[in-house]
């Protein structure tokens, strides 16, 4: 059956990745999100790639993608959304960073991916799959600590998980039940999760790091595909384990 995935970010790294091995299959219809669709590298296959500026730090760039895609999808669904883009300002700390940086870093990568799967929730509502997978970092694990490094963008990660987390917490002085209404918890007919995709030879991850593209997103690809209802408000990494919060 036809699929129909979004991936933001899709000219180079991850989501370059992404955009090849989902162009494999004949039965999908890819639509490839970037700031410069002439930046695009050439990509064939047996599926159907369309290429759509947009560029998720801009507000109108994300408004005015609403009604191209919406050209292209016609009477489908979106099955899949790859809220795959995110910036950095490196290796800052808490107590060193850029005040433009950390605002540059929170709209990429929170404010741009939350407008994303509000404006394009109408055409996941008309999907048989409706999964939003939000690509995370393990630096915005607070519980695996691994250390000040990056903080600003470990900071927005986090709050990019809240976003998407689905808990429940029992108040033990007023002995209530009180749950997060984010997207998982708002909308349980969708499914909505936080995805590591471990340290990548990107150029965001630099040549040190410890998987090529091509074996983070088989993995992605793997665990998004066989995503149930049971994985929704939940944070894993690109082979199915799943993260400490």
């Amino acid at each position: 059956m036809p699929t129909s995935p979004i991936i933001s970010s899709s000219s180079r790294g991850i989501g370059l990745e992404l955009t090849k091995q989902l162009l494999r299959s004949a039965a999908n219809v890819v639509i490839a999100t970037c700031r410069d669709p002439e930046n695009m590298p050439k990509l064939e296959g047996p599926g159907t790639l369309h290429v759509v500026q947009l560029d998720v730090s801009e507000e109108g760039s994300i408004r005015a993608s609403i009604p191209v895609v919406s050209s292209i999808l016609g009477d489908r669904g979106l099955d899949y959304l790859y809220n795959n883009a995110a910036v950095t300002e490196g290796n800052d700390s808490a107590f060193d960073h850029s005040s433009p940086g950390f605002m540059r870093t929170l709209i990429a990568n929170v404010v741009g991916p939350a407008l994303i799967a509000q404006l394009y929730l109408p055409f996941i509502e008309k999907s048989r799959r409706k999964v939003i997978v939000n690509v995370t970092s393990s630096l915005a694990s607070i519980g695996l600590d691994i250390g000040p490094k990056s903080a600003t963008y470990s900071i927005s990660k986090t709050a990019l998980n809240m976003l998407v987390r689905r808990r429940l917490f029992i108040v033990q002085a007023e002995l209530t039940f009180v749950q997060t209404y984010k997207q998982a918890r708002a909308r349980p007919d969708i499914i909505a999760f936080v995805l590591d995709p471990g340290w990548v030879k990107t150029k965001m991850g630099g040549p040190g790091a410890l998987l090529e593209p091509y074996e983070s997103v088989s993995g992605i690809i793997k665990t998004v595909t066989s995503a149930t209802s049971a994985s929704s408000g939940k944070f894993y990494r690109y082979n199915g384990q799943e993260v400490v919060w």
